[in-house]
């Protein structure tokens, strides 16, 4: 099995690395605009200097040499990447959002069928435990049709900074509104449970915290030289020098050495004061959904929490099922008949699998590649499946910007 890899950052070597060592996949080609990330995935997957590109272009002109392609390069860049390489025959592991635009997702999609090849999204949520467990409680039937839900994505705010005010995420005129490129997850998982499509959504959000308005007095505009660094969470030493060797030190330089790390942080992005860095994205957002089969959703997406985590309560017509992706746990209730609460309650932890992503990174990896082989791959996050949670997200983006009911 043979796969080149478009855009070498941390997300598609995640992918990559489990291809090579858990399937023995061979990936033969890399392509990066960054001259240090190129070179890295030729030493981490023995690729031939010759099949490292510095531009698409060049990739192209060698026509097909995969089985597959992974394109996980920056939101903006998926639509063009992804048409070029369906029209030379690749299927194709796409990372989410499947593109900024909703004309370029269905183009993309509707170009997949056309050609006859498959187009997986990195929805890698449905391939947790922890929500596969949630599906298979509400597919049985055991407490009811669902009713309504609760869902929370808690992002952390030391991710919020990292990602969504200093990263590549934060501004959506060059990626995307943070309700796509975070919470498209949400969306598609909520798609999944309620197993229904969304019929009306309204949504309300804003960026509130980290803007200038908020930098504490004294501060300056890069951490390395601020004279309050000390009393600020924020400050760039505290947030990457404890987690040196792991994420997300290791998106800040290759080098994660102390020094290595100090040098990117005097001059990179990754340095700047967070309350003057040019982002824009919505630090917190409200979403209220209505399915077609009269399901109910409230969703929070907050950048301003501790822990980065998902918690979610879904009410049934007989009970409830409560969780939390932090702890793994699950609680079942069956509804009481009265205040002493007597109902039956079952504590279910979940088992841990291996990974990132609660092991859905894992999971979404082993079902490409038991795609690409012809096997009985679950095919859980192909495009036709991942695009209703696009629509849902710029229908989300679009209330909350016009503050209307849209309906879909």
């Amino acid at each position: 099995m043979r796969l080149a890899l478009i855009g070498a950052g941390q997300r598609g070597n995640i992918y990559a690395k489990y291809a090579l060592e858990k399937a023995g996949a061979q990936i033969v080609a890399a392509v990066d605009i960054n001259e240090e990330k190129l070179e890295l995935a030729g030493k981490n997957f023995n690729i031939p200097k010759e099949f490292l590109f510095s531009n698409l272009e060049d990739f192209i002109k060698k026509g097909k040499i995969a089985d597959g392609v992974i394109i996980a390069s920056m939101d903006r860049d998926h639509y063009r990447q992804a048409m070029e390489c369906l029209d030379l025959g690749y299927d194709i592991l796409l990372e989410k959002p499947i593109s900024p635009s909703l004309k370029e997702c269905i183009d993309i999609r509707d170009k997949a069928n056309e050609k006859g090849r498959k187009v997986m999204v990195c929805h890698v949520l449905r391939y947790t435990n922890f929500f596969a467990t949630i599906k298979k409680i509400i597919d049985s039937g055991q407490i009811g049709k669902v009713v309504t839900i609760e869902h929370a994505e808690n992002v952390g705010n030391f991710h919020m900074a990292h990602s969504f005010v200093r990263g590549n995420w934060r501004n959506s005129d060059i990626s995307s509104p943070i309700i796509l490129q975070k919470s498209c997850h949400d969306m598609d998982i909520l798609v999944w449970l309620t197993g229904s499509r969304a019929k009306k959504i309204s949504s309300f959000g804003s960026l509130t915290y980290f803007k200038e308005e908020n930098a504490p007095k004294g501060s300056s505009d890069r951490c390395l030289s601020c004279s309050v660094a000390d009393s600020c969470r924020f400050d760039a030493r505290k947030a990457y020098l404890p987690v040196a060797g792991g994420w997300p030190a290791e998106v800040v330089s290759a080098d994660n050495t102390e020094a290595g790390l100090l040098k990117a942080l005097e001059t990179g992005p990754y340095g700047k004061c967070v309350y003057r860095c040019d982002n824009n994205v919505c630090d917190h957002q409200v979403t209220n959904i209505e399915f077609e089969n009269g399901v109910t959703v409230s969703f929070h997406l907050s950048g301003l929490t501790d822990k980065m985590h998902r918690t979610i309560r879904v009410m049934c017509e007989d009970g409830e099922i409560e969780g939390d992706d932090l702890t793994n746990e699950l609680v079942i209730r069956k509804y009481s008949s009265n205040s002493k609460y007597e109902g039956e309650e079952k504590k279910i932890c979940v088992e841990s699998a291996e990974g990132f992503h609660g092991g859905g990174d894992y999971g979404l990896t082993m079902d490409f590649i038991a795609m690409l082989r012809g096997d009985d791959a679950m095919g859980l996050s192909s495009i036709d499946r991942s695009i209703e949670s696009h629509i849902m997200a710029f229908a989300a983006e679009e209330s909350r910007l016009t503050g209307k009911t849209i309906e879909l």
